[in-house]
């Protein structure tokens, strides 16, 4: 590869810690970005300048061409040719010409507040202008191919995934990955951090649809607070922990909230907490009537709008001042004491607060006995808490009687106890298991946390996903999937980088070199089962800003249900770690065929404002046709 530029082995990077770059001068940067006329100075030990042009954003080839196919050789796409490529090469096949022509209007109009200068500049002035063209012109007439290449960039309009809830919801919760949190008032590591309310409502503000919180006595012992026992955690108040869920409940979707409780209460504050929980969420509260047996888990459907707990039910007969939780290790529960706990022995709910075991809606536990026997499919449904060691070692002999269970009942999965940095496990052994609850700690940063994110990007974001039919599926002789059984290639997702665009709009000039432009390149990686994990990266591309790949790679899957596309583009460093340049992640089964534009994240998952890649999906099926 030839450059007019210096080679990356020339000069060292310096790494500076300049903040991310945004007002007036990441709009002054939009002028002159992408022109082809300009160009960016570096200063080299305070006496030399070094000049290096700014690559103009151009559209690539295959784009050309899908232009030049769908315009018929024109040079304006017409809103009903613009319509016929939406359905023939984006696969959008509902798409009406009334559809296309709103679309274009919208992108029109977006597009003109954000380019016209005289748009922003004197909004008055374009409103008294009775001349002016009307802000509609454009989907009348059509694209041209720069508008066109525009279009696809804008992943409001061409995003890689669908926006909106379209998962059947009425299926019993059993039937759905839920998003869970573990540990969920954490600021932190899970010794020393404070504890409080604010990572419980970023989570809720994510999509998060399971919040874990660890109930202990006050040092009084007439009050009942959140940390994580037996470690430095300062505590936050469980009263401030609850409202703050009942106001953020459903800030991501309408859909239930499960808390679940760590209880390592006594009998009078478990009685506190039934007064308190009913007086804060009130009627949002959902919980079983005594009568009923719960042989089946409501919908998320049904349960829109409403709060459920889940927790192991207090040991009948006793005293109830044992330590009731399900990842305590001294914990002398089992799953057969936990059972035997029927809606029966409940007592009828009377007119003053219920008692805390009649407020359980989804009854938990932890295995003490034999595995198998913890695993067994009892008439009534409950929740089966295991480490993700627990778990590992279960899949080992009992993987299908997992997925059996999982088919009606809920399995948690939580971090084993060393994971005192709050990272997380691989969740995909919980998924191809059937396991609804993969408890992961939020407050992270790490790349399983990724994927995290982006499983649960499907389905709108609402934090409930349908789980593939495999794992649902039974056989006349009660078989179920084996996770362990080995699976042909069922089908092939092509991936095409074309270009990166937006890093001179979010990040200062030296954030990622002090003496030239970056050298970005892309690494591509399917997560999924064993079988399915692959991963290729792009060349780098040294010295732009706007680095454009023009690169395809295949990648065969045996369970693309569950497979995960994840994207991290870098930096390339010679002397030092690459830096990082975003990511995503994204549910290979929700991903849209055609050009998409890709949104990119920074280390925590929060959207960078400028930063996309324009990419292509293509699948194709190794299913010989029935």
């Amino acid at each position: 590869m030839s450059h007019s530029h210096r080679s990356s082995s020339e000069y060292p990077k310096s790494k500076t810690k300049e903040s991310k770059t945004f007002g007036s001068s990441s709009e002054k940067k939009i002028k002159k970005m992408g022109d082809g006329n300009n160009t960016n100075n570096y200063k080299m030990f305070k006496f030399f300048n070094r000049k290096f042009k700014i690559s103009e954003l151009k559209p690539p080839p295959d784009v050309k061409d899908i232009f030049s196919k769908f315009a018929a050789g024109g040079d304006l796409m017409s809103p009903d040719q613009f319509r016929t490529f939406l359905i023939e090469h984006q696969a959008e096949k509902s798409v009406s010409l009334a559809d296309a022509k709103r679309i274009l209007h919208e992108f029109s109009l977006r597009r003109q507040h954000l380019t016209d200068p005289k748009h922003k500049k004197d909004k008055k002035q374009s409103k008294e202008n009775k001349t002016a063209a009307p802000a509609h012109q454009t989907h009348e007439h059509g694209l041209t191919l720069d508008e066109f290449f525009n279009f696809l960039f804008e992943e409001e309009f061409n995003g890689p995934i669908k926006r909106e809830v379209h998962h059947d919801m009425t299926a019993p919760l059993s039937h759905y990955f839920i998003y869970t949190g573990h540990n969920s008032y954490l600021t932190g590591n899970q010794l020393s951090s404070d504890c409080s309310d604010v990572p419980i409502i970023k989570a809720l503000e994510r999509g998060v649809k399971v919040i874990e919180l660890d109930l202990w006595p006050t040092s009084s012992k007439q009050d009942v607070q959140v940390y994580h026992g037996r470690t430095l955690t300062a505590p936050v108040t469980l009263v401030k922990c609850l409202k703050s869920i009942k106001e953020h409940a459903f800030d991501k979707s309408p859909y239930p909230v499960v808390i679940t409780f760590e209880d390592h209460l006594t009998t009078k504050l478990r009685c506190i907490v039934a007064e308190m929980v009913t007086q804060i969420f009130g009627d949002m509260l959902y919980y079983p009537k005594p009568e009923d047996p719960m042989t089946e888990f409501p919908s998320p459907e049904a349960l829109k709008y409403r709060i459920i707990i889940s927790t192991k039910p207090p040991k009948v007969g006793e005293g109830n001042d044992k330590d009731s939780s399900e990842e305590s290790e001294k914990s002398d529960c089992s799953d057969k004491e936990t059972e035997s706990k029927t809606a029966v022995d409940i007592k009828p709910i009377q007119s003053e607060a219920p008692e805390y075991a009649e407020l359980i809606t989804i009854h938990a536990g932890k295995p003490q006995g034999g595995l198998k026997e913890a695993l067994e499919v009892g008439e009534k449904v409950r929740r089966l808490s295991l480490s993700e060691q627990k778990l590992e070692k279960a899949a080992e002999d009992h993987g299908a009687d997992i997925v059996r269970f999982t088919q009606r009942n809920i399995l948690r999965i939580y971090p084993k106890g060393t994971r005192v940095t709050s990272s997380n496990y691989k969740p995909h052994v919980g998924w191809m298991h059937g396991a609804q609850m993969v408890a992961f700690n939020m407050q992270g940063r790490d790349k399983l946390l990724w994927l995290m994110h982006g499983m649960f990007r499907a389905n709108g974001g609402c934090g409930y996903v349908k789980k593939p039919g495999f794992l649902m599926h039974k056989g006349p002789n009660n078989e179920v999937f084996d996770p362990r059984r080995h699976l042909m290639v069922t089908k092939t997702l092509k991936v095409k980088v074309y270009v990166g665009n937006g890093w001179h709009l979010d990040f200062s000039q030296t954030h990622f070199d002090s003496f030239s432009p970056p050298d970005f390149y892309t690494k591509v990686y399917i997560v999924g089962v064993p079988a399915d994990c692959a991963k290729y990266k792009t060349e780098i591309k040294n010295d732009e800003w706007i680095p454009v790949w023009d690169e395809e790679f295949t990648f065969g899957m045996t369970v693309p249900e569950l497979a995960i596309l994840r994207i991290e583009v870098r930096e390339y460093d010679r002397s030092d770690k690459d830096d990082f340049g975003g990511q995503t992640c994204l549910p290979v089964s929700e991903l849209r065929t055609g050009f998409r534009s890709v949104a990119v994240y920074d280390h925590k998952g929060e959207k960078y404002t400028s930063v996309r890649l324009l990419m292509r999906f293509q699948f194709e099926s190794n299913l010989a046709p029935a």
